[in-house]
């Protein structure tokens, strides 16, 4: 038999390897075949299978080939050179498919990837990836099972066999059967224990932890005797749970599990559906679910609110190894070469007994730190992360023993690293069960994958390391919120729950709220989202030296706003050495854009961001710049503004309106358009405008908006009974006004004929201008400017990458925050300057950039509204401004394609030029190169911003 090869050692060899294919594509299978432990095509199969190198076939269209390597009822495979063209080798084994025997997989490598194209007869065809990088990685446990399958047995690789196809059909029928079984069941927590005890017995079962079909037939011989099938599991359980009675069921042998899993709780009565269920469910092969995912499919099939994503993507392995490889792993592996290193140093070439000592005492030493290691997730869920981390520690001790017994021929001992390595923390008492019975099933896979017996006296254990709690609240002897502790762990890892500043008090409650900010207030801003207080804790704890490094996630928001203010505190006390700072992931199976933070105490010197070394990290997660540090500056101040806040329907549709602006005079001599006026949104500037207005009383007395008599009406009717139920008081009893009328801003607003507008939140950071009366809404924010320079710095290259910085983003839409964003921004020479104090260099420039930003005004609107396609009508009051409108149906559906979203992600060349020579105009009044770098006007604006903010404290 071959000597064996790590996956690691695989990975490096042929990442190195650089040979043409006829000198290394036989060296690469034999590798292989050594990697999985299997004989090579020169040693033979003792089952009479062998494989073949250069097998001579016939082609499907007729001519002779020769597949590289093939076994008989297994796979053909055809290499191709390091990064050759692998969709071109696939067409080649393709055409020698029928000359194999048609064989169940088509194998196609250029050394550095492995493609699988499953050919099952009956069956979809998949394509199955493994490459080096899962080999050297996270995903190596999952590329080894897919090879091994390729070599050993094929079928385990049919679509509907694969682990992940598994799982989800396992999830689904569970999800069923709690339904239904909460449904007539008070108590869901007991509902939930059963479920898992059932789940792991099947498991069990096919894992050879229970005797073969034990639980399989016990619902096939009772599925239609409930009663039966109720008191034979109740037996069953009592065996598993209880060392003291007998260990047979029937004529089965039945180890001692223990563990809390299968103590004495009640065995609720199924019915026959849910046992017809459980049998469909039963002939699955539990052996290979994946414990990483098993939870959160069945916890969303469980909740109603979640149900709708049972089928949605999940966060998979390769997802959370981002976090615990350099997290967690990194640091372990780089003390093993260093372990190693020191113990080559010892054995030399003729090492004496003493040096053999002393270096299996490196050796023994590193193993005993290993296995001391402790993990914490502390909002656990169902346990994905911890159990990643699991099987990853136990990767590292395998690999350790097998240095020891290679190096120091010391004897394989049987892993130490357990389900005890890792903590957890959750607040749902079925999410923590969940994560007990993934853990040990990721366990029990583990030993099962690489070759150990299964521990006995008993199987399971008590898992009390995951603890049932708040992981950030506690509350003292007298009932007071304190701050929540963690228990002592060396790494903490995990994905704490994400939920936005404006949603705590409706998902928690006022009364949580307030203690939180009570006891949180001094340390996390209140405006802060609910992930920033795991982040806090960890710095607090790694502050302390109870933990080393914490690697969790956050809202991708945290680099911004009130949320920053927790990564400002990890630069205080330590420091941040990795960060995505702008990540997809799956949360609650929706597609989001997440930040990445990992930080520890400042020891480590490596610091990565995005994937790229970098020398440090910003508190906003950027590295170059620090724009940090940037102040605020007093010529910015009360010049931008968040549009109104309605907080009902005030909204009228275009036809309301205009009834309601065809109204004669009312009793108080005033006329309706004193309070209808045409609304805007995002929506209307960045695609078209949707023709809505708005009931604005503005801060008028309930007497006086009472003489509008249709509109007050309207408001009266479909917003007071919201408005009644509001927790703010001002909401309440002011319910005719706006909930934020804006007073500051509409004073601002006042002398001025236009207005300038941007959305808070949108792909393109677009400037438009607005007049008079239309009314902006939250979601834009308002400059109190109207001429033509200020939109055109605005609107420059300049202001565009300071806010995309300073900014914060929704999901993969940057954010406009006028704080941080435009108060800290330093336009060429400060924005309150008189007119009549500007220079007459400055005055050039800022008429040149006028200039600019008004012919890419005019242009754009002339896309927007061509006048082939638009008329123009008077509307039903001379208030409001002329209507544009299509001319026909054709028109109509060209115009709705023309926005100002799709004309951004066009670009066109006309537009760019005008962006170019708006940018040149407003370089050039900073005094900078037209072809300046983007981080070089970062670092300007900050230097300027710096000096303008010294030099008002002077003053």
């Amino acid at each position: 038999m071959s000597t064996t090869l790590s996956a690691a050692d695989f990975a490096a060899k042929w990442r190195e390897n650089a040979k043409r294919e006829s000198a290394s594509s036989q060296e690469h299978f034999i590798d292989l075949c050594r990697l999985l432990g299997v004989p090579t095509p020169a040693e033979g199969d003792p089952s009479g299978e062998s494989y073949t190198f250069e097998a001579g076939v016939e082609k499907l269209g007729g001519g002779q080939g020769w597949a590289d390597v093939w076994k008989q009822d297994h796979f053909g495979w055809e290499y191709k050179g390091k990064h050759g063209n692998l969709a071109a080798a696939y067409k080649q084994v393709n055409s020698y498919r029928e000359s194999l025997g048609n064989p169940p997989l088509l194998v196609v490598s250029d050394m550095d990837i492995i493609e699988v194209h499953t050919n099952f007869t009956s069956s979809p065809a998949d394509v199955i990836t493994v490459t080096l990088n899962d080999l050297a990685g996270g995903g190596a446990a999952e590329a080894l099972e897919i090879l091994r399958a390729v070599m050993t047995d094929p079928q385990k690789l049919r679509p509907e066999n694969r682990p992940k196809k598994i799982t989800e059909a396992a999830a689904t029928h569970f999800a069923q059967i709690a339904q239904s079984m909460s449904a007539r069941h008070d108590n869901a927590e007991a509902v939930a224990h059963h479920l898992n005890r059932i789940i792991f017995c099947l498991f069990a079962e096919d894992a050879d932890l229970l005797p073969e079909r034990l639980l399989t037939n016990l619902i096939a011989t009772r599925r239609n005797a409930p009663k039966d099938f109720q008191q034979g599991l109740a037996s069953l359980f009592e065996i598993m749970t209880n060392k003291d009675v007998g260990r047979y069921f029937g004529n089965d042998r039945v180890d001692w599990f223990n563990g809390g899993l299968f103590d004495g709780a009640e065995v609720p009565d199924a019915t026959r559906d849910e046992l017809r269920l459980m049998q469909e469910a039963a002939v699955l092969d539990w052996s290979r679910i994946e414990p990483a995912i098993l939870g959160t499919l069945f916890e969303r099939g469980l909740d109603p609110d979640k149900r709708g994503q049972l089928g949605a993507h999940y966060t998979d392995t390769m997802k959370i190894m981002m976090i615990i490889e350099p997290v967690v792993m990194q640091p372990l592996r780089r003390e093993f070469a260093e372990m190693r290193k020191r113990a080559e140093e010892l054995l030399g070439n003729s090492p004496t007994a003493r040096e053999r000592r002393l270096a299996e005492a490196e050796w023994r030493s590193f193993l005993d730190r290993l296995r001391a290691v402790r993990v914490l997730d502390p909002a656990c869920g169902s346990g994905n992360f911890l159990y990643v981390a699991l099987r990853q520690l136990l990767d590292l001790e395998h690999e350790t023993m097998l240095w020891g017994s290679e190096r120091l021929k010391i004897t394989a001992e049987f892993p130490l690293v357990d389900p005890s390595n890792v903590l957890g923390i959750e607040i749902n008492a079925y999410a923590k069960e969940l994560a007990a019975v993934a853990i040990w099933i990721g366990y029990s896979q583990w030993l099962r994958d690489h070759g150990y017996g299964y521990p006995k006296d008993p199987v399971l254990k008590p898992l009390d390391n995951i603890e049932l709690r708040d992981a950030i609240l506690d509350y003292d002897a007298e009932g007071k919120p304190i701050p929540a502790t963690w228990p002592q762990a060396e790494f903490i890892v995990g994905n704490p729950p994400f939920l936005g500043k404006a949603k705590l008090r409706e998902s928690l409650g006022d009364e949580y709220v307030e203690s939180l900010f009570g006891t949180w207030g001094s340390q996390v801003p209140n405006s802060a989202d609910l992930v920033c207080y795991w982040h806090e804790l960890a710095r607090q704890v790694i502050a302390s030296g109870s933990s080393k490094r914490a690697g969790l996630l956050a809202t991708n928001s945290i680099r911004g706003g009130a949320n920053r203010a927790v990564l400002d505190a990890i630069k205080g006390s330590g420091e941040l050495f990795l960060a995505w700072s702008d990540e997809p992931w799956i949360v609650e199976g929706a597609a989001v854009r997440v930040s990445i933070v990992a930080q520890d105490s400042g020891a480590d010197s490596d610091r990565s961001l995005d994937g790229e070394a970098v020398p440090f990290i910003n508190s906003d997660l950027t590295t170059g710049a620090d724009l940090t540090t940037a102040r605020s500056l007093d010529e910015g101040a009360k010049l931008c503004f968040e549009g109104v806040k309605k907080a009902g329907a005030f909204d009228i549709t275009g036809e309301t309106a205009r009834a309601m602006l065809s109204q004669p005079t009312n009793v108080n001599g005033r006329l309706n358009s004193d309070v209808v006026v045409p609304s805007v949104n995002g929506w209307d500037v960045t695609r078209r405008l949707r023709d809505v207005f708005i009931i604005d009383f503005q801060d008028m007395p309930h007497s006086d908006a009472a003489g509008y008599e249709m509109p007050f009406s309207h408001v009266e009717k479909h917003v007071f009974p919201f408005r009644a139920k509001n927790r703010e008081k001002r909401s309440r009893e002011l319910w005719w006004q706006h909930q934020r009328p804006r007073p500051l801003l509409r004073a601002a607003l006042e002398p001025l004929s236009r207005i300038i507008v941007t959305p808070a939140v949108a792909k393109h950071r677009v400037f438009v201008w607005l007049s008079k009366p239309q009314l902006p809404d939250h979601q834009l924010y308002v400059f109190a400017r109207d001429d033509d320079y200020t939109f055109g710095v605005l609107h420059s290259r300049a202001h565009e990458f300071w806010s995309l910085r300073m900014g914060t983003s929704l999901e993969d839409r940057p954010r406009y925050t006028p704080t941080t964003t435009f108060e800290t921004f330093p336009f060429p020479w400060p924005l309150n300057t008189p007119a009549d104090a500007l220079t007459a260099q400055q005055r050039e420039h800022r008429d040149a950039i006028g200039a600019a930003a008004k012919e890419l005004d005019d242009k754009r609107r002339l896309w927007l509204n061509p006048p082939e396609w638009v008329r123009e009508v008077p509307d039903v009051s001379p208030s409001l401004p002329n209507r544009l409108l299509p001319v026909d149906d054709e028109a109509t559906e060209q115009l709705r394609k023309r926005t100002l979203t799709n004309l951004y992600n066009q670009r066109p060349t006309w537009l760019d030029n005008l962006h170019r020579t708006l940018d040149a105009a407003v370089f050039a009044a900073y005094g900078w190169p037209v072809d300046i770098k983007d981080e070089e006007v970062l670092e300007r604006l900050l230097v300027l911003n710096l000096e303008r903010a010294a030099a008002h404290e002077v003053k």
